[in-house]
């Protein structure tokens, strides 16, 4: 009953495009007991339903390794800290002077202060920003917040004790020493042991035997965690980071996935059986008063406290909206408060639908936090520090100009390239410092985001000759894409990528080309290897152009002609590019070009009527007198010729 509500409700939602999340939720209150209808014990799935968080903690451990922790240790462990002390004080002080006892404030506070890893983790994920700089920093600082969940765990039922400090302090410096305990056992295992133990799981090559390990490997640092009195989720995200140094990282996380979607489902199908609709309505105003508060505190608080680590105005504050959502953490903490009777059954309540309310606002506000961000970053970058926020005024009287995404090392030096050609180009970037500086240098720089449809047209690129995208975020790569092949599917768009891992997306998202900045880094060391070697110029170059021309298509896309390429790295029967023009009667009119088999032939180019099409879809028509400029191995370009010619 529960799988089949579960599908049947997923599926509708997602049709309307809501949250996966929110479905699982809306499927918790159908289900429990606070409705009418038919009731699922919650008592039988909860047990089931942590390993939820268990396994969810464990793959954001493999993507957050010690050396990536220890690169962010001031970033996210001085922020995560104050982010948690502050909003678990202020909203604490402010439930206190709303009535409550200093006890039950003190968890509404903690309850408040969680945010929900899983909802920006799948959120950020929906929309390619995971690996953005506001989505690393968001997530990074949520799993922090559920570490800092271990001293209230043992906190609050103290606090239901009505112990004394002396007691209290004891109790959570016990804690904190076991937390460092499990850190030991859990990092000496996954020194001396996982690595050589997954080496010999691999070795057999069996996926039965590789997923059983991933299992054990999780649940027993899980159980360790447990049975020092710890959250089991802590010891799984403490084994996902020593999985995440090893070259079994991917697969590991693979091999955890449907066990980590599926369970997770049931976690929140069982936080939304806790949800009881007509004790919801008799406190709404406070609901509402709460979620304002959840929302609007921790806003502010994570912006201001990033914004004075140095962070962008844009980044604070989309960071800040990400973590504004309650948290799945909090829902523990606020179920351990009413076992232990700390809070009041129906404030209980208020601070559950204010965290739920909270997600279910928060994908929104995710989805649409930089164009919130825009409105809000004015203000506090300083405008009136003669930052150029503004876009040019003469963007209409632009024409035949490069426009340059990310103002960057890489940026500045090929917008120096272009200003020594003459070419005219204007940059944008978000750092307004950088902006700043280089618009007192005289040079045609603004402080706008290029992964906004809006800034693109405002910087002229219904005329431009190119776009360059020469910052490394790929998220933000994406969207330029996307809104040049909507506004201009015509125009070359050039993207530098930090390694190849990303390369196959970007081109399939319209970059004409690719350029993997380690790649080149790489080509240009052992070209002055081999000539430190006294290798012979001639052959170092022709070395050099091969190892380009088999991974970059616009070096191996020229006509051949007769002798222009002899004795060159492009001689041979390698790639080439050839136009074809389909004649009357040929059985391939009418035909699209996803009908055609053309055997690894790309079509580059399509030209009718003396109008160029590059990079046709694959939906289009062929019609006759089209000429279709074919690229691939020559003996393919040669058998589609033949084929396009009949």
């Amino acid at each position: 009953m529960l799988l089949g509500t579960a599908v049947a409700v997923v599926l509708v939602l997602q049709r309307l495009h809501v949250p996966t999340i929110l479905a699982y939720l809306l499927v918790g209150v159908l289900v429990g007991p606070h409705t009418p209808g038919p009731i699922i014990d919650a008592a039988h799935l909860r047990p089931l339903a942590e390993f939820g968080i268990v396994f969810l903690l464990f793959t954001i451990g493999l993507s957050f390794s010690l050396p990536q922790l220890h690169a962010l240790r001031h970033l996210v462990l001085g922020l995560g800290t104050a982010q948690v002390a502050l909003t678990t004080a202020v909203v604490g002080v402010v439930a206190w002077l709303a009535g409550l006892p200093p006890a039950a404030a003190f968890v509404v506070g903690a309850v408040f202060a969680q945010s929900s890893t899983t909802v920006i983790e799948r959120q950020l994920t929906e929309q390619r920003e995971e690996q953005s700089r506001h989505g690393r920093l968001s997530v990074a600082m949520s799993v922090f917040q559920d570490v800092t969940a271990v001293p209230f765990v043992v906190v609050i039922p103290v606090l239901g004790a009505s112990a004394t400090a002396a007691a209290l302090g004891g109790t959570l410096g016990l804690a904190m020493a076991k937390a460092v305990l499990a850190f030991g056992l859990v990092f000496a295992a996954g020194r001396w042991l996982l690595r050589p133990l997954f080496h010999l799981v691999a070795e057999r090559r069996s996926v039965e035997v590789f997923t059983l390990t991933v299992l054990f490997v999780s649940l027993a640092a899980a159980a360790v965690t447990h049975s020092l009195g710890l959250s089991m989720a802590f010891g799984a995200f403490l084994a996902g980071m020593m999985l995440g140094e090893t070259e079994f990282r991917h697969q590991v996380e693979a091999a955890i996935r449907p066990f980590r979607d599926v369970l997770l489902g049931l976690f929140f199908v069982g936080i939304g059986m806790l949800f009881d609709p007509d004790a919801v309505v008799r406190v709404w105003q406070w609901v509402l008063a709460g979620t304002a508060a959840l929302l609007g505190i921790k806003t502010l608080l994570v912006a201001g406290i990033v914004r004075m680590a140095g962070v962008e105005a844009v980044t604070a504050w989309r960071t800040a909206l990400c973590l504004a959502v309650g948290g799945e953490f909090g829902f523990a903490l606020l179920a351990i408060a009413l076992g232990a009777q700390v809070i009041d059954p129906e404030v209980g309540q208020i601070a559950l639908a204010s965290v739920l309310l909270s997600m279910i606002v928060a994908p929104y506000l995710i989805r649409y936090s930089h164009a919130i961000a825009l409105r809000l970053a004015p203000a506090a970058a300083g405008a009136g520090d003669d930052v150029p926020l503004g876009l040019p005024s003469d963007a209409a009287l632009l024409s035949g100009h490069v426009i340059i995404c990310g103002y960057g090392r890489i940026g500045q030096n090929v917008g120096r390239m272009l200003e020594e050609e003459n070419i005219p180009y204007v940059a944008l970037d978000l750092d307004p410092a950088r902006v700043k500086q280089a618009h007192v240098a005289g040079e045609r720089v603004f402080y706008a985001d290029s992964s906004e449809r809006d800034i693109l047209e405002a910087v002229g690129i219904a005329t431009a000759r190119l776009v360059v995208v020469s910052h490394d975020d790929v998220a933000a790569a994406l969207a330029v894409l996307r809104h040049v092949r909507a506004l201009r599917p015509d125009l070359p768009v050039m993207v530098r990528t930090r390694d190849e891992t990303h390369v196959d997306a970007l081109r399939e998202a319209g970059a004409t080309e690719v350029v993997p900045e380690t790649l080149e880094a790489g080509l240009m060391i052992a070209t002055h290897a081999l000539l430190l070697l006294d290798v012979p110029l001639a052959r170092v170059v022709r070395r050099f152009q091969g190892q380009r021309a088999s991974r970059y298509r616009l070096l191996r896309e020229f006509f051949r002609g007769g002798q222009a390429f002899a004795g060159g790295a492009f001689d041979g029967d390698g790639d080439r590019m050839k136009p074809v023009v389909v004649p009357t009667g040929s059985a391939v009119a009418g035909r699209t070009l996803a009908d055609l088999r053309l055997n690894g032939v790309v079509v580059t180019a399509l030209v009718r009527r003396g109008k160029r099409l590059p990079a046709p879809p694959p939906q289009t028509r062929i019609e006759a007198g089209d000429a279709l400029v074919l690229f691939g191995a020559a003996q393919e370009v040669d058998a589609a010729e033949r084929m396009l010619l009949g």
